[in-house]
């Protein structure tokens, strides 16, 4: 047995031994980048000419992939990096809202401190008609998900910068909100079509179990033994169903009505959403609790060692459910209540 389980530990190890090999590559090749740069960086005083020719191109793919601790390096050594500009005109902190690098535009975000560049590319945009740009990302699920980011993107671009940017037009003749309903009309559909999909499932069962704690509750079990802890918990249990279902239907029948404006995704929607679920799984809980109070009181005697084993498959549902549906509502409880994209413009000055 134990050969056998030594043979399956070295197959599996065989296995993912590329995979090991591919990540560790990787991390050598971004590290031994990292410290080029920072022994570039530290052996040079850097004028702008000298700055242009060598880090300019440097910072500009690193702030597009996403490389913040290279970003960061050059920053240290050169503070005035951030004013290249790519071919298309775009500056780093254009790059860096427009691929949605967070951490990158917080690190410019600290260097500019109480200066805000009000630099536009070739085509007249700003860095919040680029945060109206849509970039959907493969890294969050769901599109109303992706949705919600979108509208956090713009929303914390939009109150960094200064009032005025907020009316400027670029090349077309379009303000950054103008620019923002355009790019995300597909977006906003999908997200719909989500939202509706999972409130509609939700609500079927959600209603069938109003239905069922509804009818369980003027039935008593046990007949005229209404005493006894086992009648008090399956009172509570029921009741708690039934209150939970009903508001958690409500919670599904808001998202069904609501008008899906952009906006609605940034709050009202995953709000709605989490509490509907969060209510589903107590009507749930207690409707299996309802049950196994109910088989606890109407068991004959001899039947009594049956309780456990009924309980624990009174309880499978209900973990069933929370397995299914955690990883999609702690997400969606993190992208909701979690920090904020960027500190507030007042932050960013202390």
């Amino acid at each position: 047995m134990r050969q056998k389980l030594n043979s399956m530990f070295w197959n599996v190890l065989m296995r993912l031994a590329p995979c090991i090999k591919r990540i560790h590559d990787e991390k050598l090749n971004h590290m031994q980048a990292l410290e080029i740069v920072r022994t570039v960086c530290g052996e040079v005083v850097w004028d702008f000419e000298k700055a242009l020719e060598a880090l300019k191109q440097p910072i500009l793919i690193a702030t597009r992939l996403g490389i913040f601790e290279i970003v960061d390096e050059i920053l240290k050594v050169y503070e005035n990096a951030f004013c290249f500009v790519d071919e298309d005109g775009k500056d780093v902190q254009q790059l860096a809202v427009l691929h949605r690098h967070e951490i990158v535009f917080r690190i410019i975000l600290k260097e500019l401190g109480k200066s805000w560049e009000d630099s536009v590319d070739n085509d007249l945009n700003t860095v919040l008609h680029l945060a109206g740009k849509s970039a959907p990302s493969s890294k969050i699920a769901g599109s109303a998900l992706q949705m919600q980011r979108e509208v956090q993107w713009f929303k914390a671009v939009e109150n960094l910068v200064p009032p005025s940017m907020q009316e400027m037009q670029n090349s077309k003749g379009k303000t950054p909100i103008q620019v923002f309903e355009e790019e995300h009309k597909t977006l906003v559909k999908e997200g719909e079509k989500w939202m509706k999909g999972s409130a509609s499932s939700c609500t079927v069962v959600a209603a069938l179990i109003i239905t069922i704690v509804f009818a369980a509750a003027f039935t008593i079990p046990g007949g005229t033994n209404t005493e006894g802890p086992a009648f008090i918990i399956f009172a509570i249990s029921d009741a708690l169903a039934f209150v939970s279902s009903i508001a958690s239907v409500l919670m599904f029948l808001g998202i069904l009505t609501t008008r899906y404006s952009p906006d609605d995704f940034l709050k009202s929607l995953p709000e709605k959403l989490i509490i509907g679920q969060i209510t589903l799984f107590v009507s749930i809980a207690s409707m299996m609790v309802a049950y196994g109070a109910t088989f606890y009181i109407n068991c004959t005697h001899q039947w009594k060692w049956t309780i456990f084993p009924i309980f624990l498959l009174g309880s499978l549902p209900v973990t069933l459910f929370a397995m299914l549906q955690s990883h999609l509502l702690f997400e969606m409880i993190s992208s909701t209540y979690g920090p904020t994209i960027f500190p507030s413009k007042e932050e960013i000055r202390m």
